[in-house]
């Protein structure tokens, strides 16, 4: 039953992953951080698949895991592939949403962010994830003085300062309201009875 109930919280996450990037971040050309944020730069750029550059990208990272730590890999290889497809799955349904769904900018990139980090949030209390950079974050910490979190907010504002140099400064002003929004989620997903996400 605990094994049912953390795949149903994966695909749901991975749902609400997709719903905020599809319908929220993409029509106004908002990034988020870690390797979503590159996936959606190489989205407005070269339009290419969000859900594919997703994938690529995470192949590095996910075989570092591999290699030093199967637990990381075990809870994450799951919600990266199923956000993956969602993601392109939903992308046919993204015309029929903006058509009847009015928003600005600045609520979509709030609502998208926040979408995001509900998604991700309600993973990491079940002890999974899509994986991303937080190992990478882990290792550079046990090198560095520099706590895991800190290198995760880095790597997310390096990531959204490029979108913004590559696409535009409204893209680098809504993505960090979007960001923003989605740490608070995740932060409060994460904040009673939370089983994070543990990378030893």
């Amino acid at each position: 039953m605990p094994f049912i109930r953390k795949y149903a919280i994966i695909v749901f996450g991975s749902l609400l992953i997709a719903i905020g990037t599809d319908f929220y971040l993409v029509p106004f050309k908002v990034l988020d951080g870690g390797v979503i944020g590159i996936a959606l730069i190489m989205n407005y750029l070269f339009h290419y698949k969000i859900g594919l550059v997703i994938i690529i990208c995470s192949i590095p990272i996910f075989y570092i895991a591999w290699m030093r730590n199967r637990a990381f890999f075990y809870n994450s290889i799951s919600g990266m592939l199923i956000s993956s497809i969602f993601i392109e799955l939903l992308v046919p349904f993204q015309y029929y949403f903006l058509y009847y769904i009015e928003l600005g900018p600045l609520t979509s990139s709030m609502f998208g962010g926040f979408l995001l980090g509900t998604g991700l949030g309600l993973m990491l209390r079940y002890e999974a994830s899509t994986g991303g950079t937080d190992l990478i974050a882990k290792l550079i910490s046990n090198h560095t003085v520099l706590n895991v979190g800190v290198i995760i907010f880095l790597i997310d504002g390096l990531v959204i300062g490029i979108g913004g140099l590559l696409i535009s400064w409204e893209t680098f002003f809504y993505s960090v309201i979007s960001i923003a929004s989605g740490g608070l989620a995740t932060s409060i997903c994460t904040l009673k009875g939370s089983r994070n996400l543990q990378l030893k």
